[in-house]
């Protein structure tokens, strides 16, 4: 490893530390702390995301356009989401949805209702005023859902119809498809063969059985113990017959079981399955601002042995160690269990706070904690090359 220059080249990588900083403000907030030791370093900022929230936000960070659409929330009462557009130097015109935005696990009004009457119809409305609008390539982030319908209700946005046995129409979510008898892909939106889908997650867990959306990511969403039987069996039901009607498989694609179905719905369509966190990355232009750089931090909210699956920091530290660039994580919270595991990966592993503080205290300072961590380690830094 070379020794680090009186102006290094840093590259600040971090994903948002959720409920205090997003990752743009954290790029600012590291910058604070290390123009204290470095006034002449080139700091390049590289906001990340894994495909959940704050991946917008990531992905419009070099350019492009943020759009507010009216769509219905998880239980059909309209909001507010933002999208984004752009257009590549190819003059294609990219959307960009964030299911978090639409359908979001954070969202008060849609987690009020119970899981069995929620619906991704927002998320397929979405898709329909963004393809409106010339999109002929979709980025969409499914992370930070809360629901579990297997994309039926998104799939209805677009055309598709679900009928019970008496060929009546079916609202999209588990509690009416439990009835559900057949379904109608005839009237499905003909201009989604035409353009390219990429599904993004950080997760590759099938839609259904034992390590399913129901199953592994319902008890989060508000699934009863005693439901996720109940509640699988109707999302392997209605994807059994959306599979025979389209004539595609992908029950079983990795991601499938992504926002509740929402990525076997997609892949469905024909969409591409990608870690969200490697899509984000390539579009930010991490790789090339890796190349001769001197050293990379990146962090998260809290850091754990889940870190390594994917996730926004790992994802940074293996394009820095496939540059040959030391990396080091600094984070809001490192769970001291993972810590031998997560250090096979990063030069350094740092939490933000030096003592005991609540969590509200925490997010208060959390511009002042970052800066403050980040110029100690660039002192560490420091020391180390003048040895």
């Amino acid at each position: 490893m070379p020794n680090m220059p009186s102006a290094p080249i840093i590259v600040l990588a971090p994903d948002s530390f959720k409920g205090s900083l997003s990752a743009e403000q954290a790029c600012a907030a590291m910058s604070v702390g290390l123009r204290r030791v470095f006034p002449h370093a080139t700091l390049h900022a590289c906001p990340m995301a894994d495909g959940g929230e704050g991946t917008l936000a990531a992905l419009l960070s070099r350019g492009g356009t943020t759009r507010q659409l009216t769509v219905r929330g998880a239980t059909g009462v309209l909001r507010e989401a933002a999208t984004g557009l752009f257009t590549d130097q190819a003059q294609v015109v990219t959307a960009v949805v964030e299911t978090a935005e639409i359908v979001g696990i954070t969202d008060p009004v849609g987690m009020a209702e119970p899981i069995e009457m929620r619906s991704s119809i927002g998320l397929g409305e979405a898709i329909k005023t963004l393809l409106d609008a010339g999109a002929t390539r979709f980025l969409i982030a499914l992370g930070g859902s809360s629901t579990n319908d297997a994309g039926a209700g998104m799939l209805a946005a677009l055309g598709v119809r679900f009928y019970d046995a008496e060929r009546r129409l079916l609202e999209p979510h588990p509690a009416a498809l439990a009835r559900l008898s057949s379904v109608d892909v005839s009237e499905l939106d003909p201009r989604l063969a035409q353009v390219e889908l990429i599904a993004m997650s950080d997760v590759d867990n099938p839609l259904c059985g034992s390590l399913g959306a129901t199953a592994i990511f319902g008890p989060q969403k508000g699934v009863r113990p005693e439901q996720v039987e109940q509640l699988d069996a109707v999302l392997q039901a209605c994807a059994d017959l959306l599979e025979s009607a389209l004539g595609r498989s992908a029950q079983r694609s990795p991601g499938a079981g992504a926002a509740g179905g929402l990525g076997f719905a997609l892949q469905l369509l024909g969409a591409q399955f990608q870690h969200g966190a490697d899509v984000v990355a390539q579009h930010v232009g991490l790789p090339d601002l890796l190349r001769g750089a001197d050293w990379m931090i990146t962090g998260e909210g809290r850091s754990d042995a889940q870190s390594l699956h994917g996730k926004a920091p790992y994802v940074a530290s293996r394009f820095a160690r496939e540059a040959n660039v030391p990396s080091t994580l600094l984070s809001g919270a490192i769970d001291a269990r993972a810590l031998n595991a997560l250090t096979q990966h990063f030069a350094g592993c740092f939490s933000l706070t030096a003592g005991p503080m609540t969590l509200q205290e925490c997010v208060a300072q959390a511009p002042d904690l970052l800066a403050n961590a980040a110029q100690q380690i660039g002192l560490l830094w420091q020391a180390a090359q003048q040895r």
